[in-house]
């Protein structure tokens, strides 16, 4: 999977309809990973953090600005909806590195490893996720000081972009930046498939934030029945989203 991310995206096609596939591409089980340790209650009671305050629980402060950067970048604010900061899609990603699929407890990590296998073979690499995140975002960092002068996060908004299309593109070395595993096209890939996930999740994830890219796109999320509405093509749904916790989220415009 390679995609380049650009403001707006390429040809012709809104965030908005571009995520509407996402969203269908993802099955149930995407949506319900058991990513956080708060049950649907406790989510709700607790409500979600303010992403300024937000203290992570496995990155560090430094490796959180380039993760909230990248996200940004992927996922902008526009006239379409909130972008990945305001639905808190980097405290997805965060609370994402202290589960079993955070630590590769259900992934094959057998040797021999070999990067250049092709795709048929899977995954390649002797990294769980929080080890390709760290390495992955550590040789991100040193490529944008070699060529930028800057970390990825101090950079303008043209060069993270221009950043993310070199590493969608295979076109930053890790090695040259004492990474000889994982490359740079891998780690855009499980950037972008995180982000997506993080924008896209039931909120109770930690991502996804007041429903509002169920809002955005108009996905009933966990509502219990809507079977009259399964035909109904090109016909926008009435009612606002319902999340894992059986929380209500009324569409702009429109009473709850």
């Amino acid at each position: 999977m390679t995609q380049t991310p650009s403001t707006p995206p390429q040809q012709g096609l809104r965030r908005r309809e571009l995520l509407i596939g996402s969203a269908i591409a993802m099955t149930a089980a995407t949506l319900g990973i058991p990513f956080g340790r708060l049950t649907a209650a406790e989510a709700a009671a607790a409500g979600a953090p303010d992403l300024a305050s937000y203290t992570p629980t496995f990155f560090d402060a430094e490796e959180m600005r380039a993760l909230s950067a990248i996200c940004d970048t992927l996922i902008p604010a526009d006239e379409d909806g909130p972008g990945a900061l305001a639905t808190n899609v980097p405290v997805f990603i965060d609370l994402q590195m202290d589960t079993s699929y955070g630590r590769g407890e259900d992934w094959y990590m057998e040797g021999p490893h070999d990067p250049n296998a092709g795709d048929a073979f899977g995954y390649q690499l002797p990294y769980d996720l929080r080890t390709l995140y760290r390495k992955g975002l550590a040789a991100t960092d040193a490529w944008s000081r070699d060529q930028h002068g800057a970390g990825f996060a101090d950079l303008s908004g043209e060069q993270r972009v221009e950043a993310l299309n070199a590493l969608s593109k295979g076109e930053v070395d890790f090695a040259a930046y004492g990474e000889p595993m994982l490359d740079g096209e891998t780690f855009f890939d499980f950037l972008l498939q995180n982000t997506r996930e993080g924008y896209l999740a039931d909120p109770i994830y930690g991502g996804n934030k007041g429903m509002a890219a169920w809002v955005m796109i108009g996905f009933p999320g966990a509502r219990a029945s809507f079977l009259e509405w399964v035909t109904r093509h090109n016909i926008p749904y009435p009612l606002g989203p319902v999340d894992l916790g059986g929380n209500f989220a009324p569409l702009p415009n429109v009473k709850a």
